[in-house]
């Protein structure tokens, strides 16, 4: 990889300058939801330990100086980048940004543009397809306590995509996204718009990678997906920043009547990583399965909230959070399941385990229930422990060193949640992150 020189520090604070970019000034809707983000994140304080909403995280080292976005890589970056994101074969489209700038657009086949499916990225759809983004971008409040942060997405609110599959369309092959950070302390704020029409189809990998593994950066992003009535969605969504960065990923999910919508989150990379996952049910038969793994070692954090919302009867949720811990790493899980009170025969879970592979490591959990109808099935559960002494014995007596035994055991607790993904390649290439990860640590 070409040397790249640091970005500038300290200049975060000309998002207001960024939010009347040229590309923009002739949409002014855009423009305004921009400067609404500025104007909430210049009014917000950071998170301190004693906010409710950030019990148990480190916010003493939360700090948002000395990031900066960066300029655009240089011809031969973006190749090499390019050639590192192909790691789908069967790309319905692919989508590649660095350091927040698009590098490679999306070609679709010609069959799909005729169905009229989209999958642009956002700067493009801001322009082409504004009613759409209007209807859907950034339409539901943050209330997981990361308001702070996405405000000041919403303040640069430029790099991501569009994807929108309309009515009856059924696409089988993924939809691919890969942002990288190559620039030493750059900002990036990818944003990922995904809206399936009624009884549509459509999957979806997103991929977070860092040039170096040892990248610096900050990357605050966030997803808006919507499953209209019948529609599915799938989607994978992964976390590999590089080690010495602090990122936030905001995600709001709604899915309508009979909807099924899938996600499956991993995480192995940044020192600290907070994870904010709602999901909206507001139709009856709405069907929506969260999934999530991370492999946290060293003096990593990862910081999971969500929030399952069910405000229409008759609909399931399902979560199941599963995390392996090595070193001195923290993993927090927080989640909620609110139910209101028409939301009869509701079917909701929640369930949090972790493996400690470390004497050193620390797991905290709580879950949570908040029901305000008569007629439902919900529970939640949390287990955290060490791994079985029993199965590392087997293990280590037939001569599997113990970095490799844990391994193993680690790979075995994760693989219930890799098995969601549903596309081989792609849960493959979350595989081969996590042993590398266990090969760093």
């Amino acid at each position: 990889m070409t040397a790249v020189a640091p970005a500038p520090a300290g200049v975060l604070d000309a998002a207001r300058q960024s939010a009347e970019t040229a590309p923009f000034r002739a949409q002014d809707w855009f423009a305004v939801l921009r400067q609404q983000g500025w104007h909430t994140f210049q009014s917000l304080p950071l998170p301190h330990r004693d906010d409710e909403k950030w019990r148990f995280s480190d916010t003493r080292t939360l700090s948002l100086d000395g990031y900066a976005p960066a300029p655009a890589p240089t011809a031969a970056q973006a190749a090499e980048l390019i050639a590192r994101s192909r790691l789908i074969s069967d790309a319905a489209g692919l989508i590649v940004h660095v350091d927040g700038h698009c590098v490679l657009k999306p070609t679709l086949a010609p069959e799909l543009i005729a169905q009229g499916v989209v999958f642009e990225a956002l700067e493009d759809a801001v322009r082409t397809r504004p009613a759409l983004l209007q209807a859907h971008l950034l339409k539901h409040p943050v209330t997981l306590g990361g308001d702070k942060f996405a405000a000041l997405h919403r303040a640069w609110l430029r790099a991501g995509y569009v994807l929108h599959v309309p009515k009856g369309v059924e696409v089988k092959q993924p939809f691919v996204s890969v942002t990288w950070t190559l620039t030493e302390g750059v900002a990036v704020f990818p944003h990922a718009l995904v809206i399936a029409g009624e009884r549509a189809q459509a999957t979806l990998h997103d991929f977070h990678l860092a040039a170096r593994p040892d990248q610096r950066a900050l990357a605050i992003s966030a997803a808006d997906i919507h499953a209209g009535p019948g529609a599915q969605v799938h989607r994978l969504a992964v976390q590999a920043w590089g080690a010495a960065t602090q990122s936030f990923q905001v995600d709001n999910t709604c899915g309508e009547r009979d909807a099924l919508i899938s996600s499956v989150n991993a995480a192995v990379g940044s020192r600290r990583a907070r994870l904010e996952n709602t999901v909206r049910l507001d139709g009856a038969g709405a069907d929506v399965r969260l999934y999530g793994i991370s492999v946290a070692a060293g003096e990593q954090e990862f910081d999971q909230r969500t929030l399952q919302v069910h405000t229409a009867g008759q609909a399931k949720s399902d979560l199941l959070f599963k995390n392996a811990l090595l070193g001195k790493a923290r993993t927090i899980f927080s989640g909620l399941i609110k139910v209101a009170p028409d939301a009869q025969r509701t079917d909701a879970y929640q369930t949090n385990r972790n493996l400690l592979l470390s004497p050193d490591a620390e797991a905290d959990s709580l879950p949570g229930l908040e029901i305000e109808a008569n007629d439902v099935k919900c529970s939640h559960g949390a287990t955290t422990g060490q791994v079985s002494p029993e199965e590392l014995f087997y293990l280590r007596a037939r001569g599997i060193p113990l970095a490799a035994a844990q391994e193993l055991l680690a790979q075995g607790f994760l693989e219930e949640v890799l098995a969601k993904v549903g596309h081989a390649e792609a849960a493959e290439a979350v595989r081969g992150m996590l042993r590398e990860k266990f090969h760093q640590a």
